[in-house]
């Protein structure tokens, strides 16, 4: 029987060193740059943190919407309140009222500071 009898090469004894030293810095770059890697958390956490400065305004603002909505519920609706904003927002007016525009009555700013002139 012959047995055949290979070389020692040089690339054979490097290329096991080698193909590992490949794999680990494969994984080691990615355990720093990858998508959950040591810099990504950082930048999740510094994320989350303005997340959640988010989530605590929309909270008041929906608390706030239902402070709002609670005022249109048939048991607490006052129906002089609702009348007088329909009013305003709409700019209706029974046909026998009267409207003193108050506004216009009160001098401006520029007509107070403007000296009066003596005949």
């Amino acid at each position: 029987m012959k047995t055949r009898h290979r070389k020692n090469s040089r690339l054979r004894h490097i290329l096991l060193p080698l193909g590992s030293l490949a794999v680990m810095g494969y994984f080691g770059y990615h355990s720093f740059n990858g998508d959950y890697g040591i810099w990504s958390r950082d930048r999740m956490q510094r994320e989350a943190i303005g997340l959640e400065a988010e989530l605590a305004s929309l909270k008041k603002q929906r608390v706030a919407l239902d402070r709002r909505v609670s005022l249109l519920r048939p048991t607490s609706l006052d129906p002089d309140m609702i009348d007088e904003r329909a009013r305003r927002n709409l700019n209706v007016l029974h046909p026998d009222e009267i409207v003193i525009d108050l506004a216009a009555s009160q001098p401006t700013a520029e007509q107070q500071t403007m000296p009066q002139s003596s005949n």
